[in-house]
């Protein structure tokens, strides 16, 4: 039992670490709501600007905010 727990830690670790290397790679990720697109369809079919990204059809991914967070902590403490 306790290997099978020690595996699913690990695999949760390695999938963590992955993703945090692709957020530092790669910080821009799609919008959800446009899908990229830029715009998205109203109700009677006509297209506005997606209001979530601004009309760009990119934001920051969650890990690299979260990156960005504790290099602020980090930097904001050694000073």
């Amino acid at each position: 039992m306790t290997l099978i727990l020690l595996l699913a830690s690990l695999a949760a670790l390695g999938y963590a670490a992955c993703y945090l290397a692709v957020c530092a790679a790669s910080p821009w990720g799609r919008c959800r709501r446009c899908h990229g697109a830029r715009y998205h369809r109203t109700t009677i079919g006509t297209r506005r600007d997606c209001r979530n990204c601004d009309g760009t059809g990119i934001r920051v991914r969650i890990g690299r905010r979260l990156i960005d967070f504790i290099r602020a902590e980090y930097r904001d403490g050694h000073q």
